[in-house]
Order: C-alpha cells, then structure tokens, then sequence
C-alpha cells in the first residue's frame, strides 16, 4: 500500500506533535522546581521515553507505507500543534498544567485525524489508539497532582 497525500499529511501532523511533546517534555524536565519536583522530573521521563517511541513508531509506518517523514526542527515547529513552553524555571503546579495541556493537544490532533486515517489505513489507527491510550493515561496521571479531592473522609473515633 502507498500512503495518498491526506494520510500522509495527517501521519506528519501526529509526527510533529509526537517530536515536539519529546522536545517540550524535556524542556520541562530540566527546568521544573518546587513541590514534589522528583516525581515530576521522573514521570516526564516516562512521557519522554513514550513520545520518542511514539514518534519513531510513527515515522517508520510513514515509511513502510511509503511516505517521507519530516522531524526537522523548523518543520516541527512550524507544524505542531502544542503551545509553546516557557524558557527558565517553571513551578511543579504550573508544569503539570502545561504537561497535561500538551499531552491533550496530542490526543486532540490524533483524533482530529482519526477517521479519515482509519477510512485509508485501519492499521494506521489502530497504531493511533495505542498512542492516544497511553498519553492519556499520562494526561490524567499529571493532571492527579493538582486535583483537589472530593471524598468526605471518615475520621476515626478518638479512643
């Protein structure tokens, strides 16, 4: 099979965003501060290793299927479809946001191109639902830190 310019086009979109959450992952990575910063510098590891694999997993089917992936820096950042994240030193609290809106621009992007990926390459998507699965998984787990809980806690008798 031969990749038509739409699923071409829509693989590089995901591509871009899948090289930019590893760029802007280790951004964040290097540069967050604060409260609970090691579980943060440690679970964006693990987002980092994933958007990698993720990427490269993305760039390679574009290839079986015969299309040119393009992780140049200027493409990527042309294309992407995250914000930004900022330069210097970023608050724990502030990164989580900035980290789950990143990850839900990347599932958003993947499910904008879902259906038509899925109407050429049922493959193609299936590989899109493995990647959509596990980052939001992450979106949640993140997002977790700065949640206020909800549960009227029972406290014990004192004796």
């Amino acid at each position: 099979m031969k990749a038509s310019k739409t699923l071409t086009d829509n693989m590089q979109a995901v591509l871009v965003d899948l090289v930019e959450l590893h760029l802007q992952g280790k951004q964040a990575h290097w540069n967050v501060v604060g409260k609970n910063f090691r579980d943060m510098h440690l679970q964006l590891d693990e987002i980092i290793e994933d958007a990698r694999l993720f990427a490269d997993q993305m760039a390679e089917r574009m290839r079986a299927l015969h299309a040119v992936p393009d992780g140049r820096s200027a493409v990527v950042a042309k294309g992407t479809s995250l914000n930004e994240f900022p330069s210097g030193l970023v608050d724990t609290k502030d990164t989580v946001s900035m980290v789950v809106a990143m990850l839900e621009a990347a599932v958003g992007r993947m499910r904008d191109v879902h259906d038509q990926v899925d109407e050429e390459d049922p493959t193609t998507a299936d590989i899109l639902h493995g990647f959509i699965e596990k980052l939001e998984q992450y979106a949640w787990m993140v997002d977790a830190e700065n949640m206020t809980p909800t549960a009227n806690v029972v406290k014990p008798a004192r004796k």
